[in-house]
């Protein structure tokens, strides 16, 4: 095993410890104050370059880097959670059929829905993600070299080659994760569905999971600045629509049937939509 390696792999120990000290010194529910979350926001920063560095080099280390990529990105994303005591729960679970492709729609009312999805759903996932983020040094190039696809959505017709390349992405075994809303919610609750994740869809035949993350907007709500630490959210993850019995003409049909399962499941009680459930912290 090559040095640099080495070194990173006990630079995650250390991390690890640096971590708990963090959460440690706070109680459950606790509102952050500025100080504090300042603090916590550029301490969660370094993590994530650390992470970006070390995906970097573990794209360029192996022939096959996609699964050594997938453990890279799920140590970020605990990393992420541990550094705020953020404790995720989840309630079902799907199995990924060879050959078929599958996007996940996922409502979007913090940052942290990113890396908590990360933890809760299995597969090789990757997000579409807007083009600005490809311009944050290290950062947006970490995110190309790991496979995510950014869309340019100020551009249409370059939105649809990315797009393209989403489906190609699918096509060789990425699950595709999407927020339909298109930007964070406030409160918690389902904005208006955008088309560009109904179209991918329908365009690939692909079986849309419907995942839904309750209490996450408690944890750095959109336009806030304050974190809520050692919060505990619940991941749900519903049953499967496939969006091949689908066609184009019933493109509005496909986005009810999904947006309703996902209301149901954000309910305060657990949703008619769940898979069996399979509850694991």
């Amino acid at each position: 095993m090559q040095n640099g390696i080495s070194l990173l792999e006990v630079n995650d120990k250390v991390t690890v410890q640096e971590q708990q000290i963090q959460t440690d010194s706070v109680t459950s529910g606790d509102k952050a104050g500025k100080v504090k979350t300042h603090l916590l926001t550029g301490y969660s920063w370094i993590v994530t370059m650390y992470y970006c560095i070390k995906a970097i080099i573990t794209s360029l280390r192996y022939k096959q880097p996609r699964p050594h990529v997938d453990r890279v990105i799920k140590q970020w994303s605990q990393s992420l959670a541990d550094i705020i005591g953020l404790k995720v729960n989840t309630i079902g679970s799907f199995e990924l059929e060879p050959g078929r492709p599958y996007v996940v729609f996922c409502n979007h009312s913090s940052a942290y829905d990113i890396p908590v999805s990360f933890l809760s759903i299995p597969g090789s996932l990757r997000m579409l993600a807007k083009k600005e983020l490809f311009k944050i040094p290290i950062f947006g190039r970490a995110m190309d070299m790991c496979e995510f696809v950014f869309v340019d959505r100020k551009n249409h017709d370059q939105s649809k080659k990315d797009l393209q390349k989403a489906k190609e992405k699918m096509q060789d075994g990425i699950v595709i994760w999407v927020a339909p809303e298109g930007t964070r919610s406030i409160d918690g609750k389902l904005l208006p569905f955008k088309k560009g994740g109904v179209h991918l869809a329908l365009e690939t035949g692909a079986m849309i999971i419907p995942v839904v993350i309750k209490d996450i907007n408690k944890v750095l709500p959109a336009k806030s600045f304050q974190f809520t630490l050692n919060q505990t959210v619940e991941v749900r993850i519903g049953d499967p629509v496939d969006a091949s019995q689908y066609d184009v003409g019933h493109r509005n049909q496909l986005t009810a049937e999904v947006r309703e399962r996902m209301e149901q499941m954000l309910a305060p009680e657990r949703g008619q939509y769940l898979i069996e459930d399979k509850q694991a912290s």
